[in-house]
């Protein structure tokens, strides 16, 4: 199966582009579903209502489906509700009634992520397209399942379950289950979900894509964003440009901004020199219905729905190099293109080590060599952060 993850700034396209490429999927023989978090928006571009209950025939190949996240909030709180009933009751809590259960901030990104892992689990489809949030938005929520798994680890972790044997006794005892073993429990579930999420997005058939305008300060936009899909390992596997005017227009007005668009292209291939940029024409109109999403993939734009291959597990990104013959250091390689100096930060916590990029930051557990090492520099060079470790002599093994 290949996940591709549309997205970009506000107001470049992403859903239409989104809807597109699962198209071009679906006309090569793909079964394609496209999976969007959005109202209305997909609809108008899809041109035909779309169900949350069960993806909606679209075209041959093609499904889609609407994620309702005030519904799957409804059905984890209730579910959770019943499951806490006699600690709730023990408390003297009044339950809430499904009809009063409102959706709270972070729902929809819980619900997309739940829809992600169950579409990957399956067998249903080729090719899974994700109508994602804005970029930032996005990075952050690809980040999520594996920092939420870090904190019940360190909140919840398993190797403390003092007295885990004794609950069934002390639940007895006290006529209720314990708090602390409905805790672990619920951490367990959890865990498992996360899990769950965490492979669908490592998997290596999994891509970011990146939707944008060509306009003055779109490559600069992108080079944040490239850089902060980069720090969490997110795969990019290429740019659409959309809306693109024609060249060598005889109006004055057309061919100065056909011009600018040129030039804004020109900087993008420039900043992205190892991923495909692909282009989009405008056609005048927002595209509505599949007969218009197919003037946006024929010809030479096709290229819009193609993703590479699949080729085996993705290696770790983040690479230890030995130069302890000759420099005396390991260097924990870290790939962030589009990064730069001023933007970064690097904080070593215990056995941790804190990369902050611009708005964006992920903790790395050390690998166990680096443990062992002092942190003796860092240096940003050619999209490369390199970190630089000194063996501590009185951790690191001495040879005989």
């Amino acid at each position: 199966m290949r996940i591709v993850l549309v997205t970009g700034p506000g107001g470049a396209g992403r859903t239409t582009l989104a809807a597109a490429t699962a198209l071009a999927g679906a006309r090569r023989g793909a079964r394609a579903l496209l999976l969007t978090t959005e109202s209305s928006a997909p609809e108008t571009v899809l041109g035909t209502p779309l169900g949350a209950d069960a993806p909606t025939p679209i075209a041959p190949g093609l499904h889609a489906r609407r994620i309702d996240p005030g519904d799957r909030f409804r059905q984890e709180f209730l579910a959770f509700q019943e499951r806490a009933g006699a600690a709730l009751d023990l408390l003297g809590a009044a339950p809430l009634d499904e009809d009063e259960l409102t959706e709270l901030p972070g729902s929809e990104d819980f619900a997309l992520l739940h829809a992600l892992r169950a579409e990957h689990a399956s067998d249903n489809w080729d090719m899974v397209v994700v109508d994602m949030p804005s970029a930032a938005e996005t990075i952050r929520l690809l980040a999520l399942p594996a920092q939420v798994r870090r904190y019940l680890r360190r909140l919840l972790p398993p190797e403390r379950q003092a007295a885990r044997a004794l609950r069934p006794v002390l639940a007895q005892l006290a006529g209720v289950p314990m708090p602390a073993q409905k805790l672990y429990e619920a951490a367990e579930r959890w865990e498992t979900e996360l899990a769950a999420v965490q492979r669908a997005i490592d998997d290596p058939g999994t891509s970011v894509r990146l939707v944008t305008e060509a306009g003055p300060v779109a490559a600069a936009n992108l080079r944040t964003i490239r850089a902060g899909l980069a720090l969490h390992g997110r795969r990019t596997d290429g740019v659409v440009v959309n809306r693109l005017l024609p060249t060598g227009s005889a109006d004055p007005f057309l061919a100065a901004l056909s011009g600018s668009q040129q030039t804004a292209l020109k900087a993008l291939r420039e900043e992205f020199p190892d991923v495909p940029v692909h282009e989009v024409p405008h056609l005048g109109r927002d595209p509505q219905g599949v007969d218009e999403l197919d003037e946006l993939i024929d010809g030479p734009t096709g290229e819009i729905g193609e993703t590479g291959p699949v080729d085996g597990p993705r290696p770790d990104p983040w690479t230890v190099e030995d130069r302890l013959a000759t420099d005396g250091i390991l260097v924990w390689q870290v790939p962030l293109p589009g990064a730069e100096r001023r933007g970064l930060g690097l904080v070593r916590r215990g056995d941790e080590i804190v990369v902050t990029v611009g708005r964006f930051r992920r903790i790395r557990t050390l690998p166990s060599a680096l443990r062992r090492c002092t942190v003796s520099g860092a240096g940003l060079r050619d999209g490369v952060l390199e970190i630089r470790f000194t063996p501590d002599p009185g951790l690191w093994p001495k040879s005989d």
